[in-house]
C-alpha cells in the first residue's frame, strides 16, 4: 500500500480531530462525569458543544436530574448550582458553599432543591419567568448547570516513631550495617510510594446565533420527594475549585434556531401552479 504524503496525513488527522471534537456527548467532566437525565423519559440528555459551550435539550415539564460521579480515587466536594443557585442551599451560588460529598467512584443524581436532610423540591424545566430563580428573584443566569470540583486535603503523615537511645556497641554495629541497610530502604520507599500512583493511573486507564423563536427554559420548583442524605466533614485541598464544569441548556426548538443542533431537514418546495391539472383532449361523443 502507498503511503500517504505529510500533508495529506496531516489533512486526515485534522479532519478526524474536528469530527471528534464536533460529535455529540451525554457526560461532561474530568475529574467528575456530570449527566442531565430526563427522569420521566429515563433519556440522558444528548450533549452539544457548541463554540466552547456544552449544551443540552430539555423538555418543557419535565422532570430531571444532575447525575453526578466521581471519577477519581479519591473523595471530591461538588458544589453544584443550576440557574446561578445553590441547590442545597438556595443561596446565589459561590464556590465556597455547601455541597455533596463523593466517595471514589461514587455517582449522585441531585433530584431536586434541597427542603431538608430527606425532602427536595423536583427540578423540572419550565418556562423562564416560572423557574425558582427568576421567581426569587435572580433571573440573570436561568439556563444554565454548574459544578465546581474540589479534592479533599490530603491527611498530615504520621509522626516518626521515637525509638530508645542505641548504646555504643549497638550505635557501631547500626554503623556498618548502615549502606546496605539505606540501599534497601530507598529501595523499599520508592516501591511503596510508587504503588499507589500504579494504582492511580490503572484505574484512569479503565476510565477511560439568531434569536431563539421561542422564550427560554428554566429550572422549576417542583414537587415535595424524598432524597436523604447525611452530613460528613471536608477540608478543600485549595480554596479555588479543581475543575468547573457549565452545561446551558434551553428547549430543542431554540437549540435547532440557534445552530447549536444541527438539522437535516430539507424545507418543502412551493409550486408556482397549484392549481393546475394535466392537459386534457376532446372527449368521445356519448
Amino acid at each position: 500500500m502507498k503511503p500517504l504524503p505529510s500533508f495529506r496525513l496531516a489533512l486526515c488527522l485534522a479532519a478526524a480531530l474536528v469530527a471528534l471534537a464536533s460529535s455529540p456527548a451525554q457526560a461532561v467532566g474530568r475529574l467528575t462525569d456530570i449527566q442531565v437525565i430526563d427522569r420521566d423519559s429515563g433519556e440522558t440528555l444528548t450533549v452539544y458543544r457548541h463554540q466552547g459551550e456544552h449544551w443540552v435539550a430539555g423538555r418543557p415539564g419535565a422532570r430531571y436530574a444532575v447525575s453526578v460521579r466521581n471519577a477519581t480515587p479519591g473523595r471530591v466536594l461538588g458544589v453544584v448550582s443550576v440557574d446561578g443557585v445553590n441547590v442545597i442551599s438556595g443561596e446565589t451560588a459561590a464556590w465556597q458553599q455547601t455541597g455533596y460529598v463523593l466517595s471514589p467512584w461514587q455517582q449522585h443524581a441531585i433530584t431536586g432543591w434541597r427542603k431538608s436532610d430527606a425532602e427536595v423540591a423536583a427540578f423540572h424545566f419550565t418556562a423562564s419567568s416560572a423557574s425558582y430563580a427568576e421567581r426569587t428573584g435572580r433571573p440573570a443566569h436561568v439556563g444554565v448547570i454548574g459544578v465546581a470540583v474540589f479534592r479533599e486535603k490530603p491527611l498530615p503523615p504520621p509522626p516518626p516513631a521515637v525509638l530508645p537511645w542505641p548504646s555504643l556497641r549497638e550505635q557501631s554495629g547500626v554503623q556498618n550495617r548502615s549502606s546496605a541497610a539505606d540501599a534497601d530502604a530507598g529501595t523499599e520507599a520508592q516501591a511503596e510510594s510508587e504503588a499507589p500512583r500504579e494504582r492511580a493511573e490503572s484505574l484512569a486507564a479503565r476510565r477511560m446565533a439568531p434569536a431563539a423563536p421561542a422564550p427560554r427554559l428554566g429550572t422549576g420548583h417542583g414537587a415535595r420527594e424524598d432524597a436523604p442524605i447525611t452530613h460528613t466533614t471536608f477540608e478543600r485541598r485549595s480554596d479555588r475549585p479543581d475543575e468547573v464544569i457549565r452545561i446551558r441548556y434551553d428547549s430543542r426548538e431554540n437549540l435547532i434556531a440557534m445552530g447549536i443542533i444541527p438539522t437535516q431537514a430539507v424545507p418543502p418546495r412551493p409550486n408556482p401552479f397549484p392549481g393546475a391539472v394535466p392537459p386534457g383532449y376532446a372527449p368521445d361523443p356519448s
